[in-house]
This record gives structure tokens, sequence and C-alpha cells, in this order.
């Protein structure tokens, strides 16, 4: 219910803070149930030096997904969902995206496939800020983090991919 201005209460944002928290990290259970053995798949895969240690992984999403949820709150909260339809659909569809390229990468083992994907996300990934700076400038600065982390992960995709063509077709 707005209390002034058309604002959210502060129990609405709240609310509205716990449910892009829970969706986001919704999508990222959908993607690390495709990871469930991704610990002992990467550790057998031929990875160049600068391949970042399994253990780092979930620390990064974590931090990540957390500054997504964020994000996507603050683009509801600074013009509610009427207005924010597109830059919020944006940030879904990303969300499935990134989710999809565990499937692809650890479940499926199709590394062509995923660097495409990766590819893909990245772009989506860069027009939900894009969409987001328009509505609300620091919730576009709070992706920039995770469009980084994605170029760095389509990078890592294309080396492991080249690198171990027997498990990852």
């Amino acid at each position: 219910m707005p209390t002034h201005a058309g604002h959210p209460s502060a129990f609405v944002q709240v609310i509205g803070l716990l449910v892009a928290l829970a969706i986001t990290f919704l999508a990222a259970t959908v993607g690390g149930v495709a990871s469930v053995d991704a610990g002992s798949f990467y550790s057998q895969l031929i990875k160049p030096d600068w391949a970042p240690p399994g253990w780092l992984f979930g620390p990064v999403w974590s931090v990540l997904y957390t500054l997504m949820a964020i994000a996507a709150w603050l683009v509801w909260r600074k013009v509610g969902f009427p207005r924010a339809t597109a830059a919020i659909s944006l940030f879904a569809t990303q969300l499935v995206a990134n989710a999809l390229w565990s499937w692809l990468f650890f479940a499926w083992r199709l590394g062509a496939l995923a660097l495409v994907e990766v590819l893909v996300l990245w772009g989506l990934v860069a027009a939900t800020a894009v969409a987001f700076w328009r509505i609300q400038r620091l919730a576009a600065l709070l992706l920039l983090p995770y469009l980084a982390w994605v170029g760095f992960a389509a990078a890592l995709t294309f080396a492991l991919w080249r690198r171990n063509p027997e498990l990852l077709g």
C-alpha cells in the first residue's frame, strides 16, 4: 500500500525485497541442481592457468545473485511493475538463461552450446543493465560485477570446451 506519492510503504518494500531475493535464488537453485557434481567434474577438466579454483564459484555467485536481487528490487521500488515491465521481463529472462547455462555445461556437457548460451546471457545482462539504467542508475551499477563475471565465464567456457573435447563434446 502506498504511503505517499505512490511510494510503497516500508513493509511492502521489505516484502518486495524478500520476493526479489526468493525469485533470484530460486533461479540459482535451479542452476545448482544441474551443478550438483560440478566440483568433481571441474576438477577433471584441463584448465587454463587463469582459471579460478572450484571453491571460488559458490561465494562469487552468492554475492552476484544478491546484487541482482537488490538491483531488481530497486527498479521495482522506484517505479513499480507497470512502468518497469520491460526491464523486469529482461531481468527474468536473464535469470532463466543463467540457470540454463549450468544445465548445458555441467549436466548435459554440451560445451559449444554452453558457449553460445553464455554469450546470449552476457547480452541479456547488458540489456538488463541498460534498461535498469533508464529507471534507477544504482540498480544498473549493481549489475556490472555480474556482467564482468559472465564475460569471464564466457572466456572460461570457451577455454574449457576447446581443451576438453572428450568431456564437453
